[in-house]
């Protein structure tokens, strides 16, 4: 996605996901990086989370630093930032890492549509996006009231809806999400 594109959805948070391969030898330094500007990063206004993928079969054996922000600005703001540019001289100074980084930025709903073997560019069309979320939601939140819906019924509503919202957004963002897109990496890309 381009920053004119993540521009037009300003308000959207913005999930940036950064992939580098350690040189041999050197991934303790570097991860003992990934981990002290991951802490840095927890500091700026609009911090949503960090998570760090270590090299696997499926990130094609790089780490993968994702850092989420509360909206374009405030990832704007990290991105541009001095504290930001020191870190990434000591990453140059101290040779921790092969080639350039791979670096996509997605906002809204993309979060959920993205796959390691899609290009960065690849964004579903919007429709087709709202579609599979309504009917995913949908049953995640019937399957809640059949498996849990007599338990749920006796807490307070507050407490009830941010159960729901809770095990809705972990099981879509780890479980049901990955899958379905693959599912439907055919006519959600086309």
């Amino acid at each position: 996605m381009t920053n004119d594109t993540l521009m037009d959805h300003s308000d959207n948070p913005v999930t940036v996901s950064i992939a580098r391969r350690a040189k041999a030898g050197k991934e303790k330094l570097y991860e003992d990086w990934l981990h002290n500007i991951s802490e840095v990063a927890t500091k700026f206004p609009g911090h949503q989370g960090v998570h760090i993928l270590k090299p696997s079969a499926k990130t094609g054996g790089e780490y993968v630093l994702i850092v989420g922000f509360s909206s374009y600005a405030h990832q704007k703001e990290w991105e541009e930032s001095d504290v930001r540019q020191r870190f990434l001289d000591e990453l140059e100074e101290k040779d921790l890492v092969e080639g350039p980084a791979d670096i996509k930025k997605i906002s809204g709903l993309e979060f959920w549509f993205t796959l390691p073997e899609v290009p960065a560019h690849a964004r579903p069309n919007q429709h087709k996006m709202a579609l599979v979320l309504l009917v995913v939601v949908f049953f995640i939140i019937y399957a809640t009231h059949l498996v849990a819906g007599a338990w749920l019924a006796t807490l307070e509503p507050a407490l009830r809806i941010a159960l729901m919202v809770f095990v809705q957004v972990l099981l879509m963002t780890y479980v049901i999400m990955p899958n379905v897109t693959r599912l439907f990496k055919a006519w959600l890309f086309k």
